[in-house]
Order: structure tokens, then sequence, then C-alpha cells
């Protein structure tokens, strides 16, 4: 199975690239299933039930999210009534939405993929790596082909789920930092890795947002109106090659500038 993983998607610029980019990635690569981080879709900050729609028609299968996802009120009712728009399993259980999906490729190959949110520098979760082992025991045994979006700042943490999971599932792709890093690799026990698989948007920026404002707030230490950058689109993310066992057999890191 031929897996494409979209870093997150900034704004209105990472949409454009999307809708002109995702197809050509598709039909390069064969791809069967596309999964995103849809967090940052709306103005940088958050998605809306209009934008996570739009996005799916235009052949993302399975949106995943973070820290952010919470931003408009209104995705709240949608995540209630979806199931293609994951927030992180590891939220208290009253959480609106779900934090794993199962679907099948047009050709009928099963597959899972599950939410997580880091807690390092970031919000006090429960554990991220015992809520793993509890999304894993629902996950039917036919299913082995497993994908988990970690949505975290520390490299660390994403490394410790690494190795923690190699073996059980697929892969483990990292988000949040905005910034595709270059350790990409496959565990011992068959899990592809990646820190994280950057994002989808203007590059020519400071993650995403337009680099004069975000400088100006590091000069003067005032809090300043962000904007999301407009300069050298890409859409980045992460070609995963996984067999009939669940294991990884090649990562390639995926840097298309939109023309």
């Amino acid at each position: 199975m031929k897996i494409f993983f979209i870093g997150d998607i900034m704004g209105a610029p990472g949409r454009r690239a999307i809708a002109q980019l995702l197809h050509k990635v598709v039909d390069q690569h064969q791809i069967d299933l596309v999964v995103a981080n849809g967090e940052n879709a709306a103005g940088g900050i958050g998605i809306t039930p209009a934008l996570a729609e739009q996005l799916l028609g235009q052949g993302i299968d399975i949106l995943t999210s973070g820290n952010h996802l919470w931003k408009h009120k209104e995705i709240i009712p949608f995540l209630e009534s979806s199931d293609r728009l994951l927030r992180p399993a590891n939220y208290p259980p009253e959480t609106p939405g779900q934090g794993l999906a199962l679907v099948e490729t047009p050709a009928g190959e099963p597959a899972a993929i599950f939410n997580l949110e880091g807690r390092v520098f970031m919000s006090p979760l429960e554990c991220p790596f015992r809520c793993a082992d509890r999304q894993l025991a629902t996950i039917p045994p036919e299913v082995k082909v497993i994908l988990v979006d970690f949505h975290a700042e520390a490299t660390s943490e994403k490394q410790a789920l690494g190795w923690y999971l190699d073996g059980r599932v697929s892969a483990v792709i990292g988000t949040h930092t905005h910034v595709q890093t270059a350790d990409e690799r496959i565990l011992p026990g068959g899990t592809g890795y990646l820190t994280d698989a950057g994002f989808t948007g203007p590059c020519d920026s400071v993650i995403g947002m337009n680099k004069d404002v975000i400088i100006k707030r590091f000069l003067t230490q005032r809090p300043q109106q962000f904007k999301v950058a407009t300069q050298n689109i890409q859409l980045q993310g992460v070609v995963l090659d996984i067999d009939a066992k669940g294991h990884c057999l090649a990562l390639n890191r995926i840097q298309l500038p939109l023309s």
C-alpha cells in the first residue's frame, strides 16, 4: 500500500498547494491513501467545517489535527458527525470527535490511522504512549497497516514514541513544528519513522507566518498580529510504501513547489 502523508496545511497558500499539486503526487507515486494534518487550514490556526469538506473533496481521505483544532467553535459539531477528521486520541474521553479511523483503499485494503498529541512543551494531556497501547487494542487483527500522526513539539518525545511503537505500527510520522526533518528511517521492527513531515504552505516565512511580523515580535518582545505568508509555496510530506504485513518498506520525503 502506498500512503501519502501531508504535513500541516497552512492557510490559503496550503490549500492552493493541495488543490493544484496533490493529484500530481497521487498519480506519480500511485498513491492508495492520502492522510493530511489540517489543523492550520483556516487562516493558519484551526479548521472550519467548510474547509474540512473542501480538503476531503480534493482527494484527502483522512484529516488529522492537533492543539490548534479548537480555534473555531463551529468545528465541534463537525467532529461529532464526521469520521474523517480526527482529533488527538489522548484528549479526555468527553472531548468531541474520535482519535482513530478505520478505512479501506479503493482496492479494499484496510488501514488504521490514529492521532496523538505530545505533552512536552504542550498541554498536560493523557500519556500518548499508554493511549497508543489502548488504540492498538481496538484495531481488528486483520488490519495490518497502521499509521500514527504524532503532533508534538519535542524531538525526543517523537523519537521515543517511534521506538515504543516499533514493530506494532507501520509508521510514526511527526507533525506540529512545520520544519521537515531529514531523519527518515525504518526502525528494526519494520516501523517507518520521520520526526516531522514539514508543512504545506509558504516556505519564505517563519513556520508559515509572515517573517517580518515574527522578527518584529522577537526584537520588541511585544505581541504582533500574525499573518500567513504568501511566498514560495510547497507541498511537503512523505510517501510510505507498506507491505501486506504492515511493515514499512520505504519512506520518500516530498517537497514539491507550486510554480
